[in-house]
């Protein structure tokens, strides 16, 4: 009888340390990213180069030289997660996939704005020579290259609802959370990413030419490449924050600016971004 209950209470030692071992030895959930889903919001602050932009249609054809534009944030605001006013503020959407432990595939969405500044003195070449009956005529003229200042009836020019990047991205995501000897990466881990993306520009471009009609209309205007880099914060598995510097180029060659085709405008320049979002990641 005794044999038999220090039998027992050895097959009850040898179960109880297989199943310690099997604890501490569970493969977390963070330890792999491949099949899993991301989705993310959040908001942006941009800055622009100077960029030259080209108006041309029925009688003028001109470029305004080194134009400055900045952009026209909302701030905190509830705007932000309220889907009846989600184009007011500045703001960035990401859906992707993880297709291995270390490289996403995704779909976003940068909804920044654009706002020339006007009522300053620029360098202006081209000719405008608009018939009388139309009040932009007072503009009429041949410029040479000159300083000229432009006031605000000669041009409001912005995209402002908005200045949308619509891109795919290939990124690459790198688990730095041991450098901080954090010790459950389940409960918070740290990782880099850095990105590569390129993508089509539909802006809603609110623009009012030579005291013409006013425009305001989504249309495809050109196109835009990309690239950032950042630090992602996942808290318990699945969900994270996001601080990004993202970069790019736009070029748009073919902007409405009146409700009449034949009037167009065109620019192209460099961009960046500061941007926060926050999102959630699931297996799928």
């Amino acid at each position: 009888m005794k044999s038999n209950l220090h039998l027992i209470i050895l097959f009850l030692s040898i179960i109880n340390f297989s199943a310690f071992a099997q604890d501490t030895n569970a493969v977390k959930y963070t330890a792999s990213s491949k099949g899993k889903f991301f989705v993310s919001w959040g908001g942006n602050r941009d800055s622009f180069s100077k960029s030259d932009i080209h108006f041309e249609g029925d009688n003028y054809n001109f470029t305004i030289k080194d134009a400055t534009a900045r952009d026209k944030p909302k701030g905190w605001h509830l705007d932000y997660i309220n889907p009846t006013r989600m184009t007011i503020p500045q703001t960035n959407f990401k859906m992707g996939y993880f297709i291995s432990d270390k490289y996403s595939i995704s779909l976003g969405l940068d909804h920044m704005k654009y706002v020339m500044e006007n009522e300053k003195t620029r360098t202006l070449s081209g000719y405008i020579d608009l018939p009388t009956t139309e009040e932009g005529s007072k503009f009429n003229g041949i410029y040479n290259n000159e300083a000229t200042f432009l006031p605000e009836d000669f041009l409001g020019f912005e995209h402002t609802d908005g200045l949308n990047y619509i891109y795919t991205e290939i990124a690459r995501h790198d688990d730095i959370s041991a450098l901080f000897n954090l010790p459950n990466t389940d409960k918070f881990q740290i990782n880099l990413t850095e990105g590569i993306g390129g993508g089509f520009l539909l802006p809603k471009t609110n623009s009012t030419l030579l005291i013409k009609e006013r425009n305001d209309e989504f249309h495809l205007a050109g196109y835009g490449v990309s690239a950032r880099a950042g630090i992602n914060f996942t808290f318990f598995k699945h969900f994270f924050m996001q601080l990004d510097l993202k970069g790019g180029y736009i070029n748009m060659p073919n902007i409405r600016t009146t409700p009449d085709p034949a009037d167009r405008a065109s620019q192209h320049f460099t961009y960046l971004q500061r941007i926060v979002s926050f999102g959630g990641i699931f297996r799928i």
